[in-house]
């Protein structure tokens, strides 16, 4: 019995939907950021799932350029959310406002 398209299909939606539920309950920005990227691998999912039943490469390419700029999301939101957490250790997504200059 092999996978078709449509098991990989579902198994991106429910993703996508726990990173969105993850994303809209939580408070904590680390989790929230791990939140995006759970969504951002269901689309790779999605993406890599058309490409193989349409027989066609274009989404393997839009896969890789999403996986370039979600690795400079993590170096940049990283690095955001490590010097908030050193200041405030128990901070919320409410108090990035604080980066306000």
């Amino acid at each position: 019995m092999t996978p078709t398209p449509t098991w990989y299909l579902v198994l991106a939606a429910l993703l996508f939907a726990i990173g969105a539920v993850g994303l809209l309950v939580r408070r904590n920005p680390l989790v929230m950021f791990m939140c995006v990227e759970l969504m951002l691998n269901a689309v790779n999912l999605t993406f890599v799932s058309f490409a193989r039943a349409l027989d066609d490469i274009g989404g393997q390419v839009v896969v890789l350029f999403v996986m370039v700029v979600a690795a400079a999301e993590v170096v940049v939101g990283l690095a955001i959310l490590v010097s908030v957490l050193r200041t405030r250790p128990g901070a919320t997504a409410d108090d990035i406002s604080m980066l306000k200059g």
